[in-house]
């Protein structure tokens, strides 16, 4: 499918959250809204990215929206992540319908650079717990996607990443949560 572009629509997306509610991009107009495609709910990768954005959660614009997909069974998802306090909207994509509709790719030969070039992200992310429950090779070749959506619901940027953490700079994702 093809990949979303500056000045295209938001995507339609309704998908099940993490704190048991529906997420519906439809009721974000007049918010600013990031958007990102992780990969699976135990990503090594996703889940240190995830902490690293609550951690600077602070930073961001009071009453910023932010929304994390995963390719996950909500249950899974929920028993994973819901305990751990996460700031921001964390939903499960059951069926892989929203990454196939939005362009989200796959390449095991970038997800095998992104992991090289990470050592020690890779170490810290396992010190952590956080250790690749999936053997799929279909799951683990996703590469995420960054997605920032204005106010009136169009995209202005869209970050398909080179590999698996290639992710827009968390600064950026601040200045734009601000108005810029």
């Amino acid at each position: 499918m093809p990949k979303l572009e500056i000045g295209s629509p938001a995507p339609e997306i309704s998908l099940p959250a993490i704190d048991g509610t529906i997420f519906d991009m439809s009721s974000m107009k007049g918010k600013r809204v990031i958007f990102t495609f992780f990969r699976f709910s135990s990503c090594p990768f996703c889940n240190m990215r995830v902490d690293e954005l609550a951690k600077r959660w602070a930073e961001f614009e009071e009453g910023t929206v932010m929304v994390g997909v995963f390719d996950a069974q909500i249950d899974e998802l929920t028993k994973r992540m819901g305990k751990r306090g996460i700031p921001f909207t964390v939903v499960a994509d059951e069926t892989y319908q929203h990454f196939n509709k939005n362009g989200v790719e796959k390449s095991f030969i970038r997800f095998m650079w992104g992991a090289m070039r990470s050592p020690l992200t890779m170490l810290r992310a396992t010190m952590k717990g956080y250790v690749p429950m999936t053997l799929s090779i279909s799951k683990m070749s996703t590469l995420p996607a960054d997605i920032l959506v204005d106010e009136h619901g169009k995209i202005i940027e869209a970050h398909y990443c080179k590999d698996t953490v290639d992710h827009l700079p968390i600064d950026r994702l601040i200045e734009f949560s601000k108005g810029n």
